[in-house]
């Protein structure tokens, strides 16, 4: 049996924009109010999706959610047709209104957590889907999240969906941002790594003075019920509260693993040594690699405005490891040459790749944050819907796609134009028709 690590990207949606909606995330806020560009924004994406297909890796496609979101919007009591809707809410309540127009769902990252089969009590590969609760845009995506994840990995037989957490800010969850797996071989039983910015119940404890710590230790310890993973396979740990502070708002912004390498910067955790020892202990026999980045070599500020960390490393079909970077990366004196370095100090790591990501970075998302990672042996990859794998047709239909239904460049004043969500909703009900994901969206039911 074979095994893989898919990475599932999210697509860029037609709304794409900066309104500069999440606090704690400085690249987001320092570019609010600019003009954006939803289709440079989903074509960047693609080339990256489609060139790590060409390197021999699975890769998937995750749909977008719906924006403008009208019906949060008739919730909060706007009336009227769509068009009448939309105007009322941006001139009564322009903040409301802006958060439902987010585009933030690109960012899969923050979809779900998901365990593999080999590390879950019912051999099944388990998805939960996160609650956002900290961000009120995000806290809108769970439900048609989970409809997405279930159209996309629909066979029982090999898949259990669950319902995301409670929405309240004592289980806040923000998904695989905060999650990762070390493991000998993606197949087999792995330790998977759950790191909380707070306990929810105990404030005596350490936490964030000035940016929101979004994941909390009891959420991730329901997850880890949920999916029926062992004592011996989990490590909680807490993230450092005073990077959180310097705008490291996930742990995916501050540490990345991938098989037996986890990449982290000396300041990521609040208890390092113990951490690392427990992980040590549970990994068992074989090589395991703790790849730390010294401050002195790369600063917590040079590693959030770069998201060194916010890479993707891979493992390519001949084993060596890769990393997928920002340009952003590869402009920064400090960073480039640490990761010039990195490839000959003696770690599985041996490549970096440098993407163009900028409309992604530009609103607080690196290359990891568009992907939600799925590892899957070969039975498990032959389960999933087959059109939401990247292929050479796939990526030339979604490029003519997106020529067809994206605008080159959107204000943030023009979320208020009827015609643009008449635009993303005929894009989105075609997409689901080349996705094959039946009607997942609001306005299909």
């Amino acid at each position: 049996m074979k095994e893989f690590e898919v990475n599932f990207d999210g697509l860029v949606g037609p709304t794409h924009n900066y309104a500069g909606l999440s606090y704690g995330n400085v690249a987001s806020l320092s570019n609010a109010k600019a003009s954006s560009s939803p289709k440079q924004a989903a074509k960047q994406g693609l080339m990256k999706m489609k060139a790590l297909s060409d390197m021999g890796m699975l890769q998937g496609v995750l749909a977008p959610q719906e924006r403008p979101d009208v019906m949060t919007l008739r919730r909060l009591g706007f009336t009227g047709s769509d068009a009448q809707v939309l105007e009322k809410a941006a001139k009564q309540a322009p903040m409301v209104f802006q958060a439902c127009c987010s585009a933030s769902s690109m960012w899969t990252a923050n979809a779900a957590t998901v365990s593999p089969s080999a590390d879950t009590a019912d051999g099944k590969v388990h998805f939960t889907p996160a609650n956002l609760t900290n961000k009120f845009h995000r806290s809108l995506e769970p439900e048609v999240t989970g409809r997405i994840l279930k159209a996309t990995f629909s066979n029982e037989r090999h898949f259990h969906h669950h319902q995301h957490l409670p929405d309240n800010e004592h289980f806040g969850d923000e998904g695989a941002a905060n999650h990762t797996r070390l493991c000998s071989n993606y197949g087999h039983a792995g330790v998977e790594l759950f790191v909380y910015g707070r306990y929810a119940f105990d404030t005596s404890k350490p936490a964030p003075k000035k940016y929101p710590a979004r994941q909390t230790l009891e959420a991730c310890q329901a997850i880890a019920r949920l999916h029926g993973l062992s004592e011996e396979g989990v490590v909680y740990i807490q993230q450092n509260p005073d990077v959180i502070d310097q705008g490291v708002f996930h742990n995916d912004v501050i540490s990345v693993g991938n098989q037996n390498v986890l990449f982290y910067h000396e300041q990521a955790f609040y208890n390092t040594q113990a951490s690392l020892d427990e992980i040590r202990r549970k990994y068992g026999e074989g090589d395991l690699h703790f790849v730390m980045v010294p401050t002195a070599e790369v600063s917590v500020a040079d590693a959030v405005k770069t998201y060194l960390f916010n890479t993707q490393i891979i493992t390519l079909p001949g084993g060596e490891m890769a990393i997928i970077a920002p340009t952003e990366c590869q402009e920064s004196p400090a960073v480039s040459a640490y990761l010039d370095k990195l490839v000959i100090l003696g770690s599985p790591i041996k490549q970096v790749h440098y993407f163009d990501v900028k409309q992604s970075m530009r609103n607080g998302g690196g290359p990891a944050c568009l992907r939600l990672r799925v590892a899957l042996n070969d039975q498990e990859v032959d389960a999933v819907n087959p059109n939401t794998l990247m292929n050479d047709n796939l990526f030339k239909r979604l490029n003519q796609w997106v020529d067809k239904h994206y605008r080159e460049e959107l204000k943030v004043d023009e979320l208020r134009d009827p015609q643009l969500l008449q635009e993303s909703r005929d894009a989105l009900d075609e997409l689901t028709q080349i996705l094959k994901l039946g009607s997942v969206y609001p306005f299909q039911r």
